[in-house]
């Protein structure tokens, strides 16, 4: 071991794994390690680095934001917060009919979620709120539940009762639907999951069975939104809007921020000291996010997104690598389907190539790259990653 591994192992709680590489800087879809050896980052933090790194529109909201007013209580207003709603609402459709609430993760975001599907219930009938198997949702007590992994569930049993998870089939939504449902909850793209695409059609039925019923539809955009897709938001490409979407990851850039987007009649379910959080919404965060999504359009990366994540996906499969069988998700959020359970040593491969990718699960590689790649990243990473690919074969 390393000086700094032996240091992490000795103050660093053990509920992550050690890490694989100290790494000390960044530029654009770039990093660097200590021992100055280079990486494409095709990760992206976990779909949040949507500008890449030490992009100079981030810096400068960073700086100049910190230098005027880093943050105030809640007892105040400040204009980023403002501007930031006022985005938001554009940019999800939720219109005049929508409201916003700012915290600091995306776990807080689905936390205020889950308040929010237990405050649809008028005459106390509805007790029940839907997740799908495999959902990720977060890790705090509230979200974990909403959570359908069972092997990061049972540690921390019993949760908050009332949810139950259901297969991502229209079938079992159609099946499990009632007038005792509060809500569901559900991910355009499962990427804890291995990037896995919901049924065609799925989104279209949810909404019109959670109107039908009475029940909140609450999209999870957390890894898919700011544009990571191919749309601003994932529920888009389907043509619906929910009662309410959580948000956080790349809407930030890489700053700490989360929040829930809520439209028409979820928009009056919260009133006064049901919920906050002291820095959730200050002027650093929002300031941020706005410099964020602000460049995000201007540069047109929505569509660059779209545009890339076709390219991407014809590289993979243009390899030709017997181990790859599918590529799945939208955009640049992209699963790569593996035919043996070997995605932990592709992984380590990609590292040892210079290559950051993620094992989503043993026959799943995870691909998030800035949303700010082109042409040369894509000629790298198709190098580095068949490389890696051989190595584990």
């Amino acid at each position: 071991m390393t000086a700094w591994q032996d240091r992490f192992d000795d103050r660093i709680m053990r509920s992550m794994g050690r890490p694989l590489r100290l790494l000390v800087r960044g530029e654009g879809a770039r990093v660097w390690d200590d021992e100055g050896r280079e990486y494409l980052d095709f990760l992206a933090g976990i779909a949040v680095n949507s500008l890449g790194h030490a992009h100079p529109v981030f810096v400068e909201a960073v700086s100049k934001q910190a230098a005027t007013l880093a943050h105030v209580s809640n007892y105040f207003a400040t204009e980023p917060n403002l501007e930031l709603a006022e985005r938001l609402m554009r940019l999800t459709g939720a219109g005049e009919s929508g409201r916003a609430w700012f915290g600091n993760s995306g776990a807080e975001a689905n936390e205020a979620a889950f308040k929010l599907a237990r405050l649809n219930n008028s005459g106390g009938a509805r007790t029940r709120v839907l997740a799908l198997v495999d959902a990720f949702h977060g890790r705090t007590m509230g979200s974990l539940a909403l959570t359908g992994k069972p092997h990061m569930r049972q540690p921390f049993e019993p949760l908050s009762g009332g949810v139950e998870h259901i297969p991502a089939t229209i079938e079992a939504l159609e099946a499990a639907m009632d007038d005792a449902v509060a809500a569901l909850f559900v991910e355009p793209i499962q990427g804890e999951a291995g990037v896995v695409d919901l049924p065609d059609g799925y989104l279209a039925a949810a909404r019109d069975l959670t109107r039908r019923h009475g029940a909140l539809l609450i999209v999870d955009e957390i890894q898919t939104g700011a544009g990571r897709t191919g749309e601003w938001f994932g529920f888009q490409h389907a043509g619906i809007l929910p009662d309410a979407t959580t948000i956080a990851k790349g809407i930030g850039g890489g700053f700490p921020i989360g929040g829930l987007v809520t439209f028409g009649r979820a928009s009056d379910l919260y009133q006064k000291g049901m919920h906050g959080s002291t820095f959730g919404g200050n002027p650093l965060a929002t300031a941020t996010a706005n410099a964020v999504l602000g460049e995000i359009e201007r540069a047109g990366l929505v569509e660059n997104a779209a545009r890339r994540g076709e390219q991407l996906r014809e590289r993979i499969l243009g390899l030709g690598s017997p181990l790859v069988t599918a590529v799945r998700g939208r955009g640049l959020l992209r699963g790569v389907a593996l035919a043996e359970p070997v995605a932990e040593r592709v992984s380590i491969a990609a590292l040892d190539a210079g290559l950051i990718v993620n094992a989503a699960n043993d026959r799943t590689i995870r691909l998030a790259p800035p949303l700010i790649i082109g042409d040369a990243e894509l000629d790298e990473f198709a190098e580095r990653f068949r490389a890696a690919l051989d190595a584990a074969a």
